[in-house]
């Protein structure tokens, strides 16, 4: 069961990001910091809880359970350490996720070479 729900919200979570791109004149660029904006202010909110409670993975794979893990750390630090959190939380608690996107970014920039459009 737990599958299943992280594949409906994991899906709906596509779903409108596929609406946004077939029906408005976004860039994807705008789409990508629209969700993760999403995911940091239902997450601040405390909305976006119960969407990671009921969807698990579904819910944090996307870009906005991004969003939510920035919001959470920041959450997190301002009650440990005050309002120094609102600095350093965020960056706590996504270190993980945006040192792997770095690193395999620059494997793949060794690996191949990029060549220019005709």
């Amino acid at each position: 069961m737990d599958y299943l729900k992280a594949y409906i919200t994991g899906g709906i979570i596509c779903i409108i990001g596929q609406i946004l791109i077939d029906k408005t004149k976004l860039t994807s660029a705008r789409i990508l910091v629209l969700f993760v904006v999403t995911g940091c202010i239902l997450g601040g909110l405390g909305i976006y809880e119960y969407i990671y409670n009921f969807g698990g993975a579904g819910a944090t794979v996307p870009l906005t359970g991004f969003g939510y893990l920035l919001s959470k750390g920041v959450v997190e630090e301002v009650d440990k350490i005050g309002f120094l959190g609102i600095f350093t939380g965020g960056l706590k608690s996504a270190a993980g996720g945006v040192s792997v996107a770095v690193i395999f970014s620059l494997i793949a920039s060794i690996i191949f070479r990029p060549k220019e459009k005709n």
